[in-house]
Order: structure tokens, then C-alpha cells, then sequence
């Protein structure tokens, strides 16, 4: 098969739906081997903060592929916005788990499946670069995936490891649309049209990017077109400033 990753082993955390189910089509349709792994739906049932169940769901893909490639470290929540006075802290800990520790177990027992060098791709966000009331958790826990990028790509980058992060902006994914519609229905919140023609506005381009686009910058970060890049964080967020 032909394709930017085409012979290549390509692993995607929280690949069965969202940003992990659409990065996870375009990769194959760019010819890589994909392994999704997900609580559900995936090729290998995984709970991401568990480690035990990380290192046997990587032990499988080594017996199966003998390698990997192409890690994409997307699985994460994205919490309700709290003002600092009603954190819930055992909120506070689960999105921990999952949204920084999870990326660090996912290189912890990928990395020494890539013997031949590779790329990682984790799921940062424009959160990882700045701040917004009530956001204190899900901020907290994008600044600490770049910070793992950036480490990443200095110990990594001598073994042939390039590892990189893909900040998205709002994305209209089936589970932002659910939050949208929720909070109207609740009364604390406009129509979901009127929410979404909002956050057009926001952006230079009109709109906000796409899944799709999205799943075409992690290609651009998977696949050599992006060889010189290490850790960085490649923005998709319709020119958000």
C-alpha cells in the first residue's frame, strides 16, 4: 500500500471516536498498520491511566507487529469549567490520570518498541499555552503535556525519536456538540447555532478548524514531511490569537 505512512506501525490512544477515530482513518488511509487502543471500540481495550493494562496492551502489539512507528497520545476528558472555589478533586485527580499520565505511560512502553527511531504525536491544546476562567484543571493538564513533549524530544531526539504536540482549538466534535446542547438545555448557555457562529467569529479564517484538519496536522507531524520538527506544538485553531 501506498501513502505518507505506508509500512509503518502507527498506535492511537483514544482512537475509537473524536480526534483519535478521525486521525486514526486518515492514517490508514496513508497506508500505516493502526492499533487503536480505547476503553472501548478499539483494537486492544485499554484504560489508558492503568499501567498494568498499558504495558500488556504494548506487550500485544509487539507480538503482533514487532514494533511501532507512530505513537499518537490523544486519549483524554475534558472536565466541566469550575471556578477554583468548587474543584472537585477527585475530578481533579481521574483527568490527571488520564490526560498526563496517560501520555506518560503510553511513551513509557511505546519508546522501547521504536528501536528505529519514530515520531510521537501527543494531544496538547491551545490550553497548553495559556489560561481562561474555570479552566484551571483542563489548563493544568495541557501545560503538563507540553511540558512532557518538550522533555520528550530532548531525551528522545538522540535515538531518532521526534516527539511533538498538536494544539487544536475548539473542534465541533460529537462530544463539544453535546456539551454545547447540555448547557443550553440547562439554561446556562446560548443555542448551540448561536454558540457555534461565536466561536466563528472568534477566528481569522471564519471558523473553527475541523476534525479532519486536525487529523491531517497529526499526519503532517507522523510522517516525514515534518522531519526537522521536535518539540513543538503545532496549533490548529483557525488562527486564534
Amino acid at each position: 500500500m501506498s501513502g505518507l505512512l505506508a509500512g509503518r506501525v502507527a498506535v492511537v490512544t483514544g482512537g475509537a471516536r473524536g480526534l483519535g477515530a478521525a486521525i486514526a482513518s486518515r492514517f490508514r488511509t496513508e497506508g500505516a498498520g493502526l492499533v487503536t487502543l480505547d476503553l472501548e471500540d478499539a483494537d486492544e481495550a485499554c484504560d489508558i491511566a492503568d499501567e498494568a493494562q498499558v504495558r500488556a496492551a504494548f506487550a500485544r502489539i509487539a507480538e503482533r507487529h514487532g514494533r511501532v512507528d507512530i505513537l499518537v497520545a490523544n486519549a483524554g476528558l475534558v472536565p466541566r469549567w469550575r471556578e477554583l472555589g468548587a474543584l472537585d478533586m477527585a475530578e481533579w485527580d481521574r483527568v490527571f490520570a488520564v490526560n498526563v499520565r496517560g501520555v506518560a505511560l503510553s511513551l513509557k512502553h511505546a519508546v522501547p518498541l521504536m528501536p528505529r527511531g519514530g515520531a510521537v504525536v501527543a494531544m496538547g491544546s491551545i490550553m497548553s499555552e495559556k489560561g481562561a476562567p474555570g479552566q484551571a484543571l483542563y489548563t493544568a493538564t495541557k501545560h503538563a503535556v507540553l511540558g512532557i513533549v518538550r522533555a520528550a524530544a530532548q531525551e528522545l531526539g538522540p535515538r531518532g525519536i521526534r516527539v511533538n504536540a498538536l494544539g487544536p482549538g475548539p473542534i465541533a466534535t460529537a462530544a463539544l456538540r453535546g456539551r454545547v446542547a447540555s448547557r443550553a438545555e440547562a439554561g446556562i448557555g446560548p443555542a448551540p447555532e448561536v454558540a457555534f457562529a461565536a466561536l466563528d467569529a472568534e477566528t481569522p479564517l471564519g471558523r473553527i478548524a475541523t476534525e479532519a484538519e486536525v487529523a491531517q496536522a497529526a499526519l503532517f507531524l507522523a510522517s516525514d514531511l515534518s522531519s526537522g520538527i521536535s518539540g513543538r506544538l503545532l496549533r490548529v485553531d483557525g488562527g486564534l490569537a
